[in-house]
């Protein structure tokens, strides 16, 4: 009787979170993937008897909506430039802090990471009067070295550029104190035999720092594409996706949907077209790791 409890021990401990991913993770999904086959709206979340089941149909029309069309342009827009700036400049920042010989390195640390922990919605508030197009301090500077004034978020491309320069700034913080642990965890002795060899300090970095940080860097590719596939505060608070759709993201798309015009079922199905690309583009990025770890 004793070992058949000491068996079942470790499942006392796991289960309250079981419960609560059950709860709040798995059972909302299950109830949203049911929506998604229905028509529900506002009638039928006050009365169940005026939903219905249409199948497959939600799915239909959301991929053959123009409007949809384009917010997966615009969302592979950000994630084309995004990622890629994202994980460059972070880790160079972190390269520069980690073997930066000055005391100044751990203040531009602070500094780098702030943006990361502010609310995002303050953020985004100070940077629309940032981009103003008439008091904005970024065209003042422009104008003081007589430049002319850019419509940073009324030009449907370069309000998608604006919004990726804001999410950028954000995102630097959080990878880059991914990196500079990742940095902190290869050992010394590697540099040392290194320096004993004559290696300088370019060739440190490049046959010794990068190829070990291969796992930190992508977890952050990881990391870095699901949030911008997921780019969403930043486009509904400047600009509310637009001009004319321009800023328009998937989620941005989807909460619009359900939210605003109050169709559960149509936004569901988008909500799950959004998630089964997140699965299959996070697959895709385990089997190339995969690839490069056997090779």
């Amino acid at each position: 009787m004793k070992g058949i409890l000491n068996n079942k021990t470790p499942y006392f401990f796991i289960a309250p979170t079981l419960i609560l991913l059950a709860m709040f993770s798995l059972l909302p999904i299950v109830i949203a993937l049911v929506i998604s086959f229905t028509d529900m709206d506002l009638a039928g979340l006050a009365d169940v008897s005026n939903i219905s089941f249409v199948g497959m149909q939600n799915y239909l029309d959301v991929l053959t909506d123009p409007l949809f069309l384009q917010a997966i342009t615009n969302t592979i827009y950000y994630v084309i430039i995004g990622v890629p700036s994202v994980i460059a400049l972070s880790l160079a920042i972190a390269l520069l802090i980690n073997f930066g010989k000055s005391k100044v390195f751990t203040t531009f640390r602070v500094i780098y990471y702030l943006p990361s922990v502010t609310n995002v919605v303050a953020v985004a508030v100070v940077w629309t009067y940032l981009y103003n197009p008439s008091l904005g301090l970024f065209n003042y500077l422009l104008n003081l070295v007589h430049l002319p004034d850019v419509q940073w978020l009324q030009h449907p491309i370069i309000a998608k550029i604006s919004l990726i320069i804001l999410a950028l700034w954000r995102a630097i913080g959080l990878n880059m104190l991914i990196f500079i642990a990742a940095i902190k965890g290869i050992p010394r002795s590697y540099y040392e035999a290194a320096q004993i060899d004559g290696a300088s300090n370019w060739q440190q970095m490049r046959t010794i720092t990068l190829p070990l940080l291969r796992y930190a860097i992508f977890f952050v590719s990881i990391t870095t594409m699901i949030g911008w596939i997921q780019f969403f505060e930043e486009p509904l608070i400047m600009t509310k996706g637009g001009p004319l759709n321009g800023t328009m993201s998937v989620a941005l798309f989807i909460y619009n949907n359900g939210f605003q015009y109050s169709k559960f079922g149509y936004a569901a199905a988008g909500s799950f077209i959004l998630f089964i690309s997140i699965i299959i583009i996070t697959l895709i990025q385990f089997k190339f790791q995969n690839k490069e770890t056997d090779v």
